[in-house]
């Protein structure tokens, strides 16, 4: 089993549900699903920019990507419906636990001046949403091979009915955030 999914079972249930006073455990917050995205507007130029970004993205969160194509068109972006625009990955189960054990434990802390992330970052239905600058602070990535470097997008999705919910669910599951 994970370990955070095990500290998540152990330490923050148990808390969570005397914090908030919850009488089922059915109640708890959750966490549902992770989504890894990475958009790349110069895949319409260069089709192999894509093939790269699958590598990355697939060394990185250990489940094959899925290529998203644009809705609808926008010339000022040179921009066709149908193009391919990037990639996503959405983790459920062992795979997000063990990711978000990754990305808390490992990479976060390999960013430059790192100060914790922003705790405002939720969305009002208790999902929190944060943006990486580079592909880098991940260890499965070898700096020599990589052609460009990229951000990403992961959206942490919970049950939580809300920000305070969710907040606290992800600060008991060891989520960096940055003092006020």
């Amino acid at each position: 089993m994970a370990r955070l999914k095990e500290r998540y079972k152990t330490e923050a249930a148990p808390k969570l549900m005397k914090q908030f006073g919850y009488k089922s455990p059915m109640e708890l917050p959750r966490l549902e699903k992770i989504v890894v995205n990475v958009g790349c507007g110069e895949a319409r130029d260069n089709a192999k920019v894509l093939d790269a970004v699958i590598a990355d993205i697939s060394k990185i969160t250990g489940q094959k990507p899925v290529v998203t194509k644009a809705r609808r068109s926008v010339a000022n972006f040179k921009l066709r419906q149908g193009m391919k625009v990037g990639v996503k990955v959405t983790l459920r189960s062992d795979r997000m636990w063990e990711f978000l054990d990754r990305l808390f434990n490992v990479a976060l802390p390999r960013v430059r001046d790192f100060r914790g992330i922003n705790p405002n970052s939720f969305d009002g239905r208790g999902n929190y949403a944060l943006g990486l600058k580079e592909q880098l602070i991940f260890p499965e990535i070898d700096y020599d091979k990589i052609d460009k470097i990229r951000g990403m997008d992961v959206v942490v999705c919970t049950t939580a009915k809300t920000d305070e919910e969710a907040r606290e669910l992800l600060t008991m599951l060891g989520a960096p955030f940055a003092k006020a």
